[in-house]
């Protein structure tokens, strides 16, 4: 066993042709000997620094902070947070030509979709044949965040159902229903009597609160790619505030038909005779975002109520924030001033210092404008760059809008957990402006301190979450 694993836990090259292993529990997320405390809450120092660094100025209410007590996902790479943490650390790509429909008259053929995904066992039949595909997607994802958790549906009878919110996001909502309808409505057919409560992006929330008896805060955030971090922010909140005690939050996002393809047809990579190597942020050859889909889901929860019911404590959640960049409807500020006040924001909010942040997941698309702009914002909040290493999670998923940053939080989390850091897959001609550790092409072993998840929206939205392993 101990060979076994220490030969899994070697780099591996980069290799974005190797399938995607959906269902292995591989060893190589098992966390390294100094990391495998972290559940039983011992502290832990940072490698990559010659001193350590003191642990956060936390919230010290335990009703006021907030933990991660379950994950769950579906994705390009897995349905799993194993397996799709798995995947990540093998550089595997999830990209590929599109087949849910014939996307042979489109300049971009290419996407991060899913495959194997089965609902089966987690929504009734009845309502898995209406409902749209974003919703199905994140129902499932957070039922599977439930049962990490412990809250799975024999278990939930003991809780105490208004105080457990729901907050999942879409940056889209229902466009698969909605592509289907205007279809319909122009050939003079039917529409379904579920078209509008199966569109409107709140449904996702509603639907798992009807199906479970949840009766505290429930609604969605829209912010397209910043989505699932307001979520986080919003919902972490709500527990400060004592206005709920677990809340089960993230994004999802079903983009990939012929109406969103096209819509985005000038910003996406066209790399349609090699996929794998389209999504390649902060390579000085990006031509495009890749689009994707998929759901992620957080069970976060007071410390206290997490204690009373002796809930296994997987990460903590430190503090966010969300701002607004004005500049354009699509482009962020290149110069990064606003999303660096955002950083600050969230650093603040969760009582840390710059130099305790070794780990940045970047939103990191592959798009110019936005890879070099958020560069510069994290220069100007961070001013020792040999002291932080960033990853790009896109790289190997795409784009999947409003539950990007969920499932980049889920990674972000594994991160912390296993010791071990994804690489930046694609990168074959380094943007010359780049200069930080971007994990290019293999993985690296990486004790987290702080780290810091961001996600910046088409329209402005800016928002990051940071988060820790937890200490008592």
């Amino acid at each position: 066993m101990q060979a076994s694993q220490s030969s899994a836990l070697l780099a591996s090259p980069l290799n974005s042709l190797r399938k995607p292993n959906f269902n292995t529990r591989v060893s190589f997320l098992r966390p390294p000997p100094s990391l495998r405390q972290t559940r039983k809450f011992t502290s832990m120092a940072f490698a990559g620094s010659s001193s350590a660094v003191a642990a956060p100025r936390r919230e010290k209410d335990p009703k006021k902070r907030v933990v991660i007590t379950g994950m769950g996902l579906v994705s390009a790479l897995g349905n799993d947070a194993d397996a799709f943490y798995g995947n990540l650390l093998s550089g595997v790509s999830g990209v590929g030509t599109i087949d849910s429909f014939d996307a042979g008259e489109f300049p971009t053929r290419i996407a991060g979709e899913i495959h194997g995904f089965t609902s089966q066992g987690y929504i009734d039949a009845k309502w898995d044949k209406r409902i749209d595909l974003s919703s199905r997607y994140g129902c499932v994802a957070a039922k599977k965040a439930l049962e990490d958790a412990g809250l799975g549906v024999d278990k939930l009878s003991k809780i105490n159902k208004e105080r457990i919110g729901v907050l999942i996001g879409s940056g889209m909502g229902g466009v698969s229903v909605a592509s289907h309808g205007l279809r319909n409505l122009f050939e003079n057919r039917k529409i379904t009597p579920f078209f509008v409560p199966c569109t409107i992006p709140n449904m996702t929330s509603a639907l798992l609160a009807i199906d479970l008896g949840f009766m505290g805060p429930n609604y969605p955030i829209s912010a397209l790619c910043a989505t699932s971090n307001h979520c986080f922010y919003a919902a972490a909140n709500h527990i400060r505030r004592g206005e709920a005690e677990v809340m089960v939050v993230g994004g999802t996002e079903a983009p990939i038909v012929p109406i969103v393809i096209g819509g985005f047809t000038k910003a996406l990579s066209q790399r349609n005779d090699d996929p794998q190597t389209a999504s390649r942020p902060w390579d000085k050859d990006r031509d495009g975002f890749v689009i994707g889909e998929g759901a992620g889901v957080l069970v976060m929860e007071s410390l206290e109520h997490a204690m009373k019911r002796d809930a296994l404590i997987i990460v903590e959640y430190l503090g966010g924030a969300v701002n607004f960049d004005p500049y354009d409807i699509t482009n962020p500020s290149p110069d990064g001033v606003v999303m660096s006040a955002c950083i600050k924001k969230c650093l603040e909010d969760a009582g840390v210092s710059p130099e305790e942040v070794n780990y940045i997941n970047a939103h990191a698309t592959s798009t110019v404008i936005g890879d070099l702009a958020e560069i510069n914002a994290i220069k100007k909040v961070f001013k020792n760059e040999q002291d932080i290493k960033i990853n790009a999670t896109k790289s190997m998923i795409g784009h999947s809008l409003g539950a990007a940053g969920a499932l980049e939080a889920i990674a972000t989390v594994k991160s912390i957990t296993t010791g071990w850091l994804h690489p930046t897959i694609n990168q074959f001609n380094l943007d010359p402006a780049i200069e930080f550790d971007i994990v290019a092409n293999e993985k690296q072993q990486h004790e987290v301190n702080v780290a810091i998840s961001n996600s910046f929206g088409i329209g402005g939205q800016n928002s990051v979450v940071a988060f820790s392993a937890f200490r008592p």
